[in-house]
Formats: structure tokens, C-alpha cells, sequence
């Protein structure tokens, strides 16, 4: 068991997230969940308390450098360590092509899938050089490879840009036996992709026929992956993107 090993989890109030979080209260991790939208994320604090897990809600934007900065270091000092960061953040923030894309939407998707694990991470190492087998777990997208779809070349571009930095992150504190890996998801029944799925249903189930297993994900596809990774048991992993798409990097 892992009790009082600590886990923060950025974007922790719905989806994959949510998933990763409620997976390792199970594991026993003490699971800080963040978000942005302190309701709901009281709403779900309490439901992995009322399952039996140690969780506590810390809401905070991962785009804004100091709230980052000085939320980590509290949670840092309360618990005397951090064991787990999963920078689980991140989003498509609408799409542009680059004829037409403003610099400000640019700066945006970057600020919140590429800074975001800056500065957490950064904000994390004190704690985690502290911590009991301790890892960054980042995510990453398909789209870091294919470059997005339509409208979502600078999403895919962030995403790049992660799996590039958890490879120099994983370089920069490996003399600490910090840990760096990532995980890249295929496509994944949540909430991320809500608006084609209300809209455009047969699109939406069409997309399992690219790949290779023949179904979409589920975000406990995920979260069981993250699990592996923040256990004794992935000891001699880092510097690593497991892909986890059930095939769908190979397209079909």
C-alpha cells in the first residue's frame, strides 16, 4: 500500500483526471485533486472521501505562475513531501488554422498544455526530492505525433512540446531519483470530446474504426497506466510515452 505517499493531480475534477485521482485514493495515495471550478471540485473531493480515500480539493488556474508556485509549496509543506505529480491538465482550447490563428490563442493552447507542466513541475522538485519513489507523470496526446486534426495543429504542437520536455525533465532530475514519464492517449470516451459526441454521434462512434482494438478508451484505461507508473513497480522506468490507444498510433 502506498498510505501518506502524496499525489497531486492537475485537472482532477472530471474525465481521465478524475480517474487517475479516485484510482490512486484506491492505491492509497493522500490525492490532492486541482481544477479551476471550486464547486465541482468539492463535489468530487467529497465523493472519493465518502469512498474511503484520503482526498483533499486545491483550486488554482495551471496557466498562472504563481498561483502554481505558491499552491504547490503549501501542499509541499503541509505533507513535508510530494511522492506523485500527474500534470494531467490540458485541453484542444478551440481550434484555428495558422493563416488565421491569433497570437493570443496561440499563447493560450501553449500556456495551458506546455507551460502548465513547467511550471508545476518546477514548483513540485523541492517536495519530490523529498518523496518516496517519486514521479512526474505527464500527459501527452496522439496529436504529438500526427500533429492534431484540422484546426488543431497548435494543440498537437504543445503536445510535442510535453513529450519533448518530460525526455529533459526525466535527464534533469534523474541524479535525484525523481522520475519522468508520460502518457499519450488515444481517443478516449470523456467529456473532452462532448460537442462532436452531441452533435455529430456517428462521426463520433465512427473514429473506433481506426482502431486497431476496435473501441474507444475509457478513462480507466488510463488512470491504471498512471497507477503503474507511480508505483515501486515502474522503479527503472523514465524518460518514457506509453501510448495508450488501443493501436490507433498504427492507423488502419
Amino acid at each position: 500500500m502506498n498510505k501518506n505517499r502524496v499525489a497531486i493531480v492537475t485537472g482532477a475534477t472530471s474525465g481521465i483526471g478524475f480517474e487517475v485521482a479516485k484510482r490512486l485514493g484506491k492505491d492509497g495515495f493522500t490525492v490532492i485533486l486541482n481544477g479551476r471550478n471550486n464547486e465541482v471540485g468539492a463535489e468530487r473531493t467529497a465523493e472519493l472521501v465518502a469512498a474511503g480515500y484520503t482526498a483533499e480539493y486545491c483550486g488554482f488556474d495551471v496557466t498562472n505562475e504563481s498561483a502554481v508556485a505558491e499552491n504547490i509549496k503549501q501542499i509541499g509543506e503541509k505533507y513535508g513531501r510530494i511522492d506523485v505529480l500527474v500534470n494531467n491538465a490540458g485541453g484542444l482550447g478551440g481550434r484555428s488554422r495558422f493563416e488565421e490563428m491569433t497570437t493570443e490563442f496561440y499563447r493560450n493552447v501553449m500556456a495551458l498544455n506546455l507551460d502548465s507542466v513547467f511550471f508545476a513541475s518546477r514548483a513540485a522538485i523541492p517536495f519530490l526530492k523529498k518523496g518516496e519513489h517519486p514521479s512526474i507523470i505527464n500527459f501527452t496526446s496522439n496529436a504529438a505525433w500526427n500533429a492534431g486534426g484540422p484546426g488543431a495543429g497548435i494543440y498537437g504542437t504543445s503536445k510535442a512540446g510535453v513529450h519533448a520536455m518530460t525526455r529533459a525533465f526525466a535527464k534533469d532530475l534523474a541524479e535525484y531519483r525523481i522520475r519522468v514519464n508520460a502518457v499519450s492517449p488515444g481517443t478516449i470516451d470523456t467529456p473532452f470530446h462532448k460537442q462532436i459526441k452531441s452533435t455529430k454521434p456517428e462521426v463520433f462512434a465512427s473514429w473506433a474504426n481506426n482502431i486497431l482494438l476496435g473501441r474507444l478508451g475509457q478513462p480507466d484505461d488510463i488512470s491504471g497506466v498512471v497507477a503503474f507508473l507511480a508505483s515501486k513497480d515502474a522503479s527503472f522506468i523514465t524518460a518514457e510515452t506509453i501510448q495508450i490507444g488501443g493501436g490507433q498510433a498504427l492507423g488502419i
